[in-house]
């Protein structure tokens, strides 16, 4: 390491790179989120569905995220444990108009939420009730409520209301997550 290096670092300057894992049922946003949260220069114009899975990288402040964007189809769902070990963080995006498969939803919040390499973690999730835009959307409460978000007694958590297409929404929950991870890095030094 060198002396820029560890100057930058004592004095807060270096980038800490956060592994982050966006999850949620397939057509919920994940992407049209994790796209608009990139620089608008790295934007992509056309969003297709994820398959497997995609890694983005961008920098917001003094964190440097790596983003592993899931798929969210059901026969995907199966990987997203192979990355809880390294995750430092959780966005769980919901499809706030599509109350047919909010059960499906809860389901897989509560697999995640009881898995061992997450069950003990004090990781923050941030939950975006994506899709706000729609006529038939249901309220930040009502998805907090159907997920039972107030349940969630050993982890912070935060859930925004969102439109992944305008954008809005996602500065809001992103600031939370950049606050709790800095918070985290806090309490262990």
């Amino acid at each position: 390491m060198g002396l820029l290096d560890k100057l930058s670092g004592l004095l807060g300057l270096k980038k800490k790179e956060v592994h982050i894992l966006c999850l949620g049922l397939d057509n919920s946003g994940k992407t049209t989120i994790v796209n608009k949260l990139k620089p608008p220069n790295a934007q992509t114009q056309d969003i297709v569905p994820t398959i497997g899975f995609s890694v983005q990288k961008f920098k917001i402040a003094t964190l440097s995220f790596t983003v592993f964007d899931m798929s969210g189809q059901e026969r995907y769902r199966n990987l997203w444990e192979h990355y809880y070990k390294d995750a430092q963080a959780i966005i769980f995006v919901i499809d706030s108009s599509d109350k047919l498969r909010m059960v499906v939803a809860k389901e897989e919040l509560d697999i995640l939420l009881n898995h061992p390499d997450i069950k003990h973690r004090r990781i923050p999730i941030l939950f975006f009730a994506n899709k706000m835009d729609l006529r038939d959307a249901l309220t930040c409460v009502k998805v907090s409520q159907l997920l039972s978000l107030e349940n969630i007694k050993d982890k912070p958590w935060h859930i925004c209301a969102s439109d992944a297409f305008k954008g809005e929404g996602l500065q809001e929950g992103i600031d939370w997550l950049k606050d709790q991870i800095q918070a985290g890095e806090d309490v262990k030094r």
